[in-house]
């Protein structure tokens, strides 16, 4: 079985709560967007091919909750915990040395991470 292409970026429907904010992406599978990939803030696909409403609905339902948890960069290494978010790139510190408070170096990754770099801990 082969992987689809992504669709361009530009062609991402953002999904967004009552409140205005991002939770999601929609990307098209067909030109009417009849069928589409969910996918959550970071650009990882959160589902597979699905209809339009059924996928917003998805989206909605598992919000920003992730974004709070830890993640790993390739699988290995320290615990990291995403700092910034926005289409300049992804940002992530330790997750635990953030809590002290202390001058951390980055880990930077470009945003979407569509290559799965980043995997829950």
């Amino acid at each position: 079985m082969t992987t689809p292409e992504i669709a361009p970026m530009d062609t991402w429907l953002a999904v967004t709560r009552e409140d205005g904010e991002t939770v999601g992406y929609l990307e098209p599978v067909t030109d009417d967007y009849a069928d589409v990939i969910p996918r959550n803030r970071l650009g990882h696909a959160v589902g597979d091919v699905r209809d339009y409403h059924a996928a917003e609905e998805l989206v909605l339902d598992r919000g920003l909750r992730e974004l709070a948890e830890h993640w790993l960069l390739d699988g290995e290494g320290a615990e990291l915990t995403i700092s910034e978010l926005s289409p300049a790139g992804i940002v992530l510190r330790d997750a635990y040395l953030t809590k002290a408070l202390v001058p951390l170096e980055s880990v930077h990754v470009p945003w979407p991470d569509t290559a799965g770099r980043l995997r829950r801990v």
